[in-house]
């Protein structure tokens, strides 16, 4: 068994009690990106994996939602962030730069250009992960959208005088939380296995909730951001995917498929084996 994991800070909660042995996962670690797990899961090359929430609905024909366990927020996020040079209103017609490692991030400010702030940007795509920030900057854009540790190190140089964390911009608009990413497993694996697994990444979760004062320290060695802003970063982070998560998610795709930005047939997501 293959089991995929972000490279960010962001799943130290979930993944960390395998990092240090406390919990013993039956598979192969492989690290990525979102958008490099999404693709590797969707192809085969992984057998269960996190994946981005706007993937796993347009690929649900041919994988298996991981119940319990997701990567979500009732609020602000703190690592999906808009970040622009002027105020979101003055900002149509303009370039914003799009970090090309999410895709839930990317339509969810989509969907909040269109339906909250009605502006109409030229988005371009662009590396933005942490080690891109200074090549980044000198690109031309009055704003760029990113995620993981990249926003986390962002926020605090304060480079960018506004800054807009996408999850607060949903939750303010529809009094739910946001579903960023949830676990999944190709339909074709073997069930047993998927089991194990899943009840490994749950019992690793339960390890990480248990221990996020450590957790911050480590996030704080590896990104040199603040550790008192690491550490209100994961307590402000659900790891849960409850039925009122699910209610987010189904209003977020019920949007999506309502400007043609997803299949209608996204909805299906909540199919769990």
């Amino acid at each position: 068994m293959r089991l995929g994991r972000i490279a960010y800070v962001n799943c130290y909660p979930v993944y960390r009690a395998i990092d240090r042995g406390a919990v013993t996962v039956p598979a192969e670690l492989v690290t990525g990106t979102p958008a490099e797990l999404n693709e590797l899961l969707v192809a085969g090359e992984l057998d269960v994996s996190v994946i981005s929430a706007v993937e796993y609905a347009r690929h649900a024909d041919l994988l298996r939602l991981l119940p319990q366990i997701g990567i979500t927020s009732d609020g602000p996020v703190k690592s999906v962030a808009l970040f622009s040079r002027r105020p979101v209103g003055q900002l149509d017609g303009r370039t914003v730069l799009l970090s090309d490692s999410s895709r839930t991030a990317v339509a969810l400010l989509e969907l909040l250009c269109r339906d909250a702030w009605t502006i109409r940007p030229h988005f371009a795509q662009a590396r933005a992960e942490a080690g891109d920030l200074d090549a980044l900057a000198r690109l031309p854009h009055d704003a760029v959208l990113v995620i993981g540790d990249a926003a986390l190190v962002l926020a605090a140089r304060q480079a960018y005088p506004h800054r807009y964390d996408l999850g607060s911009e949903w939750k303010r608009r529809t009094g739910l939380p946001f579903v960023f990413a949830v676990w999944a497993a190709r339909r074709e694996a073997d069930p047993t296995a998927v089991r194990r697994l899943h009840a490994a990444l749950l019992a690793s979760r339960a390890w990480g909730l248990a221990h996020l004062p450590a957790l911050a320290a480590e996030a704080h060695a590896a990104t040199g951001v603040p550790l008192a802003d690491c550490l209100a970063y994961f307590e402000g982070l659900d790891y849960a995917f409850t039925e009122r998560h699910q209610a987010g998610l189904v209003a977020f795709f019920r949007k999506l498929a309502a400007h043609g930005l997803a299949p209608a047939a996204s909805l299906r997501y909540l199919q769990v084996a």
